[in-house]
């Protein structure tokens, strides 16, 4: 009997690994499109506290997570909000103000809370999946998150370099994040069973729309940003 109940808790933590490793593509897409402007120390800090707070606030979600999914515009109002998430990481930032130390202790920051808020948004359905495969053992679930981190950490560095290789894949990345929310928004369950019976086109349409304009806003931001911090041409004599 102790055998069995070693062999099923290490399927379930297997399980639990799989889960996260196959649903955490996105999150590394969030995690290296956040850290991209960092120095290579502020990364690695990034990476840390961040994932740390991820880990913490996901093991404690778990216990609520089904209740939580099942609140009437929780998913809507997360998309809206992974929605302004993915333009603020496409917009360029000027970083050329200030201190050069404060300001990077500055984007640190808002890297670390951008990690934690949007992993969050998107993991909620990654939680509920993990909680049934750990069957109410939290330890397990907070043994699985630790073991899948570094795999995750490790996409996201290698999606760095590649962003900084191949810039389209910026905005590839904040596509993917639009995509999401617009999966998001047409899965509450405030609207989710109409659109499923009147408007089934909705999720095709809906994951395209917000792609786009998380893409699109992102880039007109962009610009007005930049021509800001250029200032106006002045004419020399």
């Amino acid at each position: 009997m102790e055998m069995t109940g070693s062999s099923e808790a290490l399927i379930a933590l297997l399980q639990i690994i799989v889960i996260n490793v196959v649903l955490s593509g996105d999150n590394a897409v969030v995690i290296a499109l956040a850290c991209r402007r960092l120095s290579p120390r502020h990364q690695k800090q990034a990476f840390l506290w961040g994932s740390i707070g991820v880990v913490v606030l996901m093991v404690a979600l778990t216990a609520i997570v089904v209740w939580l999914l099942s609140l009437p515009y929780l998913e809507i109002v997360g998309s809206l909000m992974l929605t302004w998430i993915g333009i603020k990481l496409l917009m360029a930032e000027d970083e050329g103000d200030g201190d050069g130390a404060v300001a990077q202790k500055s984007t640190l920051i808002a890297a670390i809370r951008t990690i934690i808020i949007a992993d969050i948004i998107m993991s909620l359905d990654n939680v509920l999946a993990m909680a049934g495969a750990a069957k109410g053992h939290m330890w397990m679930l907070a043994v699985g998150l630790v073991i899948t981190v570094p795999v995750v950490l490790f996409g996201s560095a290698l999606l760095m370099k590649l962003m900084d290789r191949f810039p389209a894949l910026v905005l590839v990345g904040a596509a993917l994040i639009g995509w999401v929310a617009g999966e998001m928004i047409i899965s509450d369950p405030s609207i989710k069973e109409w659109i499923d019976e009147n408007a089934k086109y909705l999720h095709y349409v809906s994951p395209i729309v917000f792609a786009v304009t998380v893409v699109g806003m992102g880039k007109v931001l962009e610009r007005i940003s930049m021509r800001r911090s250029s200032g106006p041409d002045i004419a020399l004599p």
